[in-house]
């Protein structure tokens, strides 16, 4: 994802467009408390160091989240 280093916070739309993911599934993300938000009014915005951590955060693809026993 091209972060924005001039930007502080994104839209649920724009980080949707920056991180090809979609916006439910933001909205999923948020609503389980994993990606914060902030409330400017009725706007949700995601401060650029939160989405970089919610990112980085995600499970590598074909990495098993626990060893087994």
């Amino acid at each position: 994802m091209a972060i924005d280093d001039q930007k502080l916070a994104y839209s649920v739309a724009e980080l949707a467009q920056l991180s090809g993911l979609g916006r439910s599934f933001l909205y999923e993300q948020i609503g389980e408390g994993l990606l914060p938000v902030r409330k400017a009014g009725r706007r949700t915005l995601i401060l650029r160091e939160d989405a970089q951590t919610w990112l980085s955060s995600l499970p590598i693809a074909g990495q098993r989240l626990t060893s087994p026993s």
